[in-house]
């Protein structure tokens, strides 16, 4: 049974020990950072601030900070469930009879089930102001010393396709300006981007209107980092992981929904010619990223339940809260890599490689060259093409192994032969390349090599030893007096 709000998941937090309430007065500047980046980094629990200084609205953060409580909001014991899931949809094969057609029937009708359900009302509409309103109201963070100002860094910025009407979920960070306005971090290649130049282009166009929900239910305001195909509505996609659709009510003032459940809404357009310098922002690069000039967010209508909880995260050094979601992320659509390049076997995307600068990948080598054609092939693939360097070893290393991988690719590259670099776009993010949104990326062929591939000695076998000398061993193990 899907949790039909953010409250729920708290109150199930609270019972299984993964939420601290904090009574003291903290204040959303610097403070909140600093204590969650010390609890994060421990491994500890989410924090729900009760008196965050300057405002009576309670302030929620680290929601899923660590994998039990990502495995609790997808409501599973191991995220390989929603993986197998996904890989259960996806292995539909074309039906050979009247049989087969009929056995596929109730799984079609699920995937039905799962579509965005639009309702009249909901609970993110028990107050509405169109007057008299200000962003400052609420509890919104300034994260590090040097960031332009406050930011909302949980939204789910709703946007539809001008052409298309498709819509658009996506978290992009918002500085408050002041009490009405705020910036629109759009980097250049996110699809929120792509439907605001789409309005620039379409003649006699003056404004852009959007919503920005705050603070659904867990799996929703997961959702919103999904990279999912432009095709594909996120909030069907929050369905399917929720497995109920995800109940959604028009807005007050502009031509959009939201999830009915939220805790707060912004209505509110962006003027197509306007723009404003934002940041500089404390990222999850755990660098700062510099100032930029970016579209602004005018707010015409809140909403929000009777006493809401304002949900937000911080990025910076990792790991941080993002780096559990982006482990979700790799982890779920791995089964959808898999059925395009089958050849892959798992791929990891450590911490310390904060997503899009390095990925790991394991496959099962079937001929020469094998490995690049899967780098250029993951740098085809939507977000991917942001992965800065890949690293592609054979089916047998354990990627999820850090000290192995390091081991294994170090032991198996030529550097002149098997480093290949590329020009593409990268992440807006990426500080250290040559121009913004534009850059290089390097892969390692870190596979053992073939006669066909040029190498004309002969391949050294892994030192291991016998399996019969391992258990005469086991058997003397307790009587040696040794530990394990």
């Amino acid at each position: 049974m899907a949790y039909r709000d953010l409250r729920e998941f708290i109150r199930r937090l609270e019972k299984e020990g993964e939420l601290k309430r904090i009574a003291a007065e903290v204040d959303p500047v610097l403070e909140v950072t600093e204590i969650t980046d010390r609890v994060t980094k421990s491994g500890g629990p989410a924090l729900l601030f009760e008196k965050p200084k300057g405002s009576n609205i309670p302030l929620l953060i680290n929601l899923l900070g660590n994998q039990r409580r990502v495995n609790l909001a997808l409501e599973v014991d191991n995220i390989q469930e929603v993986a197998d899931r996904i890989r259960s949809y996806i292995d539909f094969q074309t039906p050979q009879g009247l049989l087969d057609k009929l056995k596929m029937l109730p799984r079609l009708a699920e995937l039905g089930a799962f579509f965005p359900k639009t309702v009249k009302g909901g609970p993110c509409k028990e107050v509405v102001k169109k007057e008299n309103f200000s962003l400052l109201e609420f509890p919104i963070l300034k994260c590090w010393p040097q960031d332009g100002g406050r930011f909302i860094t949980w939204p789910l910025v709703i946007t539809k396709n001008p052409e298309t009407g498709k819509r658009n979920v996506g978290v992009y960070r918002m500085q408050v300006f002041d009490e009405r306005t705020t910036g629109m971090h759009w980097q250049t290649q996110k699809h929120g981007a792509e439907h605001f130049r789409l309005a620039r282009s379409r003649h006699g166009e003056r404004k852009f209107d959007l919503a920005v929900a705050i603070g659904a239910d867990p799996v929703t305001c997961l959702a919103g980092v999904l990279p999912v195909p432009p095709d594909l509505d996120e909030m069907m996609f929050a369905g399917f992981l929720r497995r109920e659709p995800v109940e959604m009510v028009p807005c007050e003032t502009v031509d959009l929904e939201v999830p009915a459940q939220a805790e707060i809404v912004l209505e509110g357009y962006v003027d197509l010619n306007e723009f404003r310098t934002e940041g500089p922002f404390g990222d999850h690069t755990g660098f700062y990223s510099l100032e930029g000039e970016y579209p602004v967010f005018h707010v015409t209508c809140v909403t929000h339940r009777k006493e809401p909880v304002y949900l937000t995260t911080i990025v910076g050094p990792p790991p941080q809260e993002d780096y559990f979601m982006g482990h979700a992320v790799e982890r779920i659509f791995l089964p959808v890599m898999k059925m395009q390049y089958p050849e892959i076997v798992d791929i990891a995307m450590p911490a310390e490689g904060i997503f899009h600068n390095l990925m790991i990948v394991a496959i099962r080598k079937s001929y020469p060259g094998h490995a690049r054609k899967i780098m250029n092939a993951i740098w085809s693939l939507g977000q991917a093409m942001f992965t800065k360097v890949i690293v592609v070893v054979d089916h047998d290393v354990n990627v999820q192994n850090a000290p192995e991988v390091v081991w294994k690719s170090l032991c198996a590259i030529d550097p002149e032969r098997d480093v290949q670099f590329v020009l593409g776009p990268v992440d807006t993010l990426d500080h250290a390349a040559r121009m913004q949104d534009f850059g290089s990326k390097m892969g390692v062929d870190a596979t053992r090599k073939w006669p066909a591939e040029g190498f004309a000695r002969r391949w050294p076998d892994e030192i291991r030893m016998s399996e019969s000398v391992k258990e005469r061993i086991d058997t003397l193990w307790d009587r040696l007096g040794l530990k394990d």
